[in-house]
């Protein structure tokens, strides 16, 4: 551990941000060209783009593309650094952040602080289900979904049992937002197009694919109309849908639901389960609220100022996924958009001559929603008046994702990628591991 708080050298304003994600980013090189130094602090050593991770676990992207090198982001960025490590305290009076690595602990001190630590995957209550069904917030989820989703193929090509074989080809995706309507779309058409005549026991279009939601629609924050649309699509690429299924138990072997409106439960058999149907926010939320004095909600979001700050402490910043602010959405551009304005506002405070307001308000422009459902499909609701739906959807889907990427290099590939895939049913990024699939509850264990 290291004895005296870290500090870089010029005594100049040290703002440390917490979390590499979308958010994070934005501030630090919001800050690029301010008298200021910035410290990044991040679990991992990667910047994740969400938002595209369920391609990484379909095979179609490789993590590089969705989760490039933080270091290398910043290399150009001369007043930032980076430490990767898990922040174990914030302490708002002595303004230290202390972070953790492999035993090595450290210390830093700040006069702003920025927490973006986003949000991971909310069981309401129930953690003992994600041992059979992993959500998808990391690297480590996605190459570990790709395992569960390729070895339910390979072992079904094993096995003579008719019954065996069914319950390996069937997977349950419980959440029919963004995440799990994504994923449906691409287990169907990795089933159905891209694994046709590759195995000679077994025909991967058998697969049964469900994808249950407590709601009464598919993807409630884009109306009735999308959400209809969206669930045609799902169910002519051969997805059952079941709606106003609140899921009661899974276990290795099974998921239970309850209908809604006839209180009957269904147990469905099979082998692969996946959750997306929760967030919940970073535990430093909670930690910084505590001592601000501010309430966290259900989900562990903190209630921040119209500004971003907290409580009575102006240097303390939360963005992203994190805050409870005008019931704002978690979605990545209130992170992007929080990231740029908390930026902003520092670089105001600290130059004599701004005029800016140093406590604006955060006001989010809302860019709309998207959701891609199948290869040329996608819906996309932006404000009140304007949906688009199939193939224009989709098309204006691959360009805002391609834009929201960090580096030119991650936006060149990814479109090869997609292009590829649009061309040949062929993936190339189909490898699996043991490892991949058992690490995760091995660890816990």
């Amino acid at each position: 551990m290291t004895a005296t708080p870290y500090r870089p050298q010029g005594n100049r304003h040290h703002v440390v941000v917490i979390g590499a994600g979308l958010g994070g980013i934005k501030a630090v090189q919001k800050l690029k060209n301010e008298n200021v130094d910035v410290t990044l602090i991040d679990r991992t050593n990667h910047h994740l783009f969400q938002p595209l991770l369920y391609q990484v676990a379909t095979g179609i992207l490789s993590t590089g593309e969705v989760a490039p090198s933080t270091r290398q982001i910043l290399r150009g960025q001369d007043n930032a650094s980076f430490f990767q490590g898990d922040v174990t305290d914030i302490n708002l009076e002595s303004r230290t952040v202390s972070a953790e690595f492999e035993g090595a602990t450290r210390v830093f001190e700040y006069d702003s602080l920025v927490v973006a630590a986003g949000a991971g995957q909310s069981y309401f209550g129930n953690d003992h289900f994600a041992k059979f069904a992993p959500g998808m917030k990391t690297l480590d989820d996605a190459l570990e979904l790709r395992s569960r989703f390729l070895g339910a193929f390979e072992k079904a090509a094993m096995t003579d049992d008719a019954e065996e074989r069914k319950r390996l080809l069937t997977f349950v995706i419980v959440g029919a937002g963004p995440t799990g309507v994504e994923l449906a779309g691409q287990v169907a058409e990795l089933a159905k197009r891209t694994l046709d005549n590759e195995f000679t026991t077994i025909n991967p279009a058998e697969a049964t694919i469900y994808l249950l939601d407590g709601a009464p629609q598919v993807l409630p924050p884009f109306g009735k109309r999308l959400g209809k649309k969206a669930q045609r699509v799902l169910e002519k690429a051969g997805v059952d849908v079941r709606l106003n299924a609140m899921v009661t138990n899974v276990d290795e072997d099974a998921v239970t639901y309850k209908d809604m409106k006839t209180e009957e439960e269904t147990t469905l058999v099979a082998e692969t389960k996946i959750w997306s149907a929760g967030v919940s926010a970073s535990p430093l939320g909670k930690m910084v609220a505590d001592q601000a004095g501010v309430e966290v909600d259900r989900a562990g979001r903190v209630s921040v100022n119209a500004d971003l700050t907290v409580g009575e402490y102006t240097n303390v910043y939360v963005i992203g996924d994190m805050i409870n602010l005008n019931k704002l959405p978690g979605v990545a551009q209130v992170a992007m958009q929080g990231g740029t304005h908390v930026g902003k506002l520092i670089a105001a405070k600290l130059d004599e001559e701004s005029t800016a307001n140093e406590r604006e308000p955060f006001d989010y422009f809302d860019k709309g929603s998207m959701a891609i459902v199948s290869r040329f499909n996608a819906v996309v609701k932006m404000g009140k008046k304007v949906e688009l739906s199939g193939f224009i959807g989709w098309a204006a889907w691959l360009f805002i994702h391609v834009l929201y990427l960090v580096t030119n290099r991650n936006r060149f590939i990814t479109l090869l990628n997609w292009g590829l895939n649009v061309v040949s049913a062929d993936r190339g990024n189909l490898a699996f591991t043991r490892n991949q699939r058992h690490a995760r509850n091995a660890i816990e264990d």
